[in-house]
């Protein structure tokens, strides 16, 4: 099989730790070994830190309009938007994703009702995957969170599109530290690998076929009257 030319490809990394720039973060340590594989593949790879930006709560486009003064969300989106593949990253605290995560999804489902050109919901054709560090158990539980998030609002998600690293529950070294020998870990390298090279090759799928045909999936076509094989069944009793 010959490589694969991803160079068509955009992925945008958002970030949910708690840590203001330039605070280390041990999320962004891993989200580093992801970033570097699309980067050497030719991917185009944009990085957000969510905390840096003022966003304000809520599941509406512009929270200006609901009584908020600042609302950064508006401009964040459209680079989020770009992207074929959105990474979320997230720090677990009391065994969930951080709140920076929950909010960012927040503001993405306040976008999920508007429809792309073919009438589709406006996330369809996009890719979805997250990466998750932490000192106490969690990582499938807050990976099960986003992903099925993710789908809910339209993003595909591939095979195993999760990756993580937790150390010894309580304190103790985080991912970056070098005691935790936590860049050594070969099951935390190999699934952050293939949830990368997952990603990629979804992504380019869509990408190179023009999305998902809009046949049965419409929701423009739908409102039209338009309802393919729907047809509530009549029951015998």
């Amino acid at each position: 099989m010959s490589k694969p030319d991803f160079s068509s490809l955009k992925a945008v990394y958002v970030n949910c730790t708690l840590k203001k720039s330039p605070r280390q973060s041990h999320t962004e340590g891993l989200m580093l070994v992801s970033k570097k594989i699309m980067e050497k593949e030719g991917v185009q790879v944009e990085s957000i830190r969510f905390v840096d930006h003022e966003i304000a709560p809520g599941v509406y486009p512009d929270m200006t309009e609901y009584g908020y003064e600042t609302d950064e969300w508006p401009k964040l989106f459209e680079r989020i938007f770009d992207a074929d593949i959105l990474v979320i990253g997230t720090p677990i605290w009391l065994g969930e994703k951080s709140s920076e995560a929950s909010k960012l999804i927040e503001r993405l489902y306040g976008m999920s009702g508007k429809l792309n050109e073919k009438g589709q919901y406006l996330y369809y054709d996009k890719v979805g995957g997250c990466i998750i560090t932490g000192n106490e158990d969690g990582v499938k539980h807050c990976a099960m969170n986003m992903l099925y998030s993710l789908q809910h609002l339209g993003y595909s998600i591939p095979p195993q599109a999760d990756s993580g690293w937790v150390g010894e529950v309580g304190p103790g070294p985080s991912y970056l530290d070098e005691e935790s020998n936590a860049q050594s870990s070969d099951f935390t390298n190999r699934n952050t690998t293939f949830m990368t090279y997952n990603l990629l090759h979804l992504a380019k799928l869509l990408k190179d076929n023009g999305g998902y045909p809009n046949y049965g999936n419409s929701r423009e076509k739908w409102d039209s009257g338009n309802k393919w094989n729907f047809e509530n069944p009549e029951y015998r009793k």
